[in-house]
């Protein structure tokens, strides 16, 4: 039988000095610090863990052999039909904003998007599944505007410049604040084209009005994707929204629960749109972003109430997005999950 196309390591130990990398490794996220020996494309994502307290990596490895590639900021691995990559810029290299013009972050974003959109053109993988995003200070005020806003717009123009929709067909995706360091971008990528899928139950949030922002986000709520006979869901960071507006505020309990009846929804419009695709609410891979440490049992109680003891959460503090969003949950499923918490 032949290997999955993408299977998720959840979590993997660390690597010991010297050791070989995996010759099927697409591509890993670490959390904590980094591995002894590096090798890319590894993105280091600069926030505390919560839930399981080890350092630990998302690594995503293939069933086919891959290969090595760099280009502009992007360090990437491709096999035949999926290619991961990540980058890492500095808001320091870009130049102030001149009276009106493009904040330091704006422009990292927009370079961040133009070099993932180049490599996946030369490359021939048009298909742009899944983006991580790690946005240092994401809800501070600067110049006027939000940085989470900054950064929308920054996306938005790269998306616009190569070519790209900007509604419908759009990756899935999270924006996740960290303390500080770069802006930091993973991606997952494929020859064929994802389903976008949306949530019911919210306004996509490409339609999203102008009360969050100048420029709406480029995400879809999640993408469903065919590679080498697996149905892959990858659902965005997902939150306490419904409508466009956040509900809850202020009850870190009251928005976890409300979140998972989102993840719900969401698996059951993937279904309705692919009747194949059909996910259970256990079955996902979970990071869950807890906005402040001591909120983390709270968050745990009700997931484990939903799903029982033990599911496959991983517990990261980080901001959300929105300032009164206290709990963001990303998830992916479809794929086999290797898992190992020594």
């Amino acid at each position: 039988m032949r290997a999955a196309v993408l299977k998720l390591g959840w979590p993997l130990p660390a690597r010991a000095a010297g050791e070989a990398h995996d010759s099927r490794l697409l591509g890993e996220m670490a959390f904590g610090p980094l591995p002894a020996e590096r090798g890319g494309p590894l993105l280091e994502v600069v926030t505390p863990l919560l839930e399981p307290a080890a350092p630990w990596r998302m690594a995503w490895l293939s069933g086919d052999p891959v290969r090595v590639g760099r280009c502009g900021a992007v360090s990437y691995r491709c096999s035949d039909t999926l290619l991961f990559g990540t980058l890492a810029l500095d808001e320091r290299d870009f130049a102030a904003p001149h009276e009106g013009g493009a904040s330091a972050l704006q422009q990292a974003a927009y370079r961040a998007y133009r070099d993932l959109f180049r490599v996946l053109d030369e490359q021939g993988y048009p298909g742009l599944a899944r983006v991580w995003n790690y946005v240092p200070r994401i809800n501070a005020v600067e110049g006027g505007l939000e940085r989470y806003r900054q950064f929308n717009i920054g996306r938005q123009d790269a998306f616009a410049d190569a070519g790209r929709v900007l509604i419908g067909a759009v990756p899935a995706a999270c924006a996740l604040g960290v303390p500080d360091g770069p802006l930091a971008v993973a991606f997952l990528a494929s020859r064929s084209a994802p389903h976008a899928i949306e949530n019911p139950r919210q306004v996509s949030a490409y339609h999203y009005p102008q009360d969050y922002g100048p420029r709406s986000p480029t995400f879809s709520r999640a993408t469903l994707l065919a590679a080498g006979g697996q149905s892959l869901l990858f659902i965005s960071g997902t939150a306490s929204i419904v409508g466009h507006r956040t509900v809850h505020v202020g009850d870190v309990g009251a928005q976890t629960a409300e979140t998972l009846d989102n993840l719900q929804a969401v698996i059951d419009e993937a279904a309705r749109v692919e009747p194949q695709a059909r996910f259970r609410l256990a079955d996902l891979a979970c990071v869950a972003y807890v906005r402040h440490r001591e909120d983390l049992a709270a968050v745990r109680r009700v997931v484990e109430a939903r799903l029982g003891p033990n599911p496959p959460f991983t517990y990261v503090q980080a901001d959300v997005c929105r300032a009164d969003l206290l709990v963001e949950i990303e998830a992916s499923a479809g794929h086999p999950i290797q898992e190992s918490r020594t």
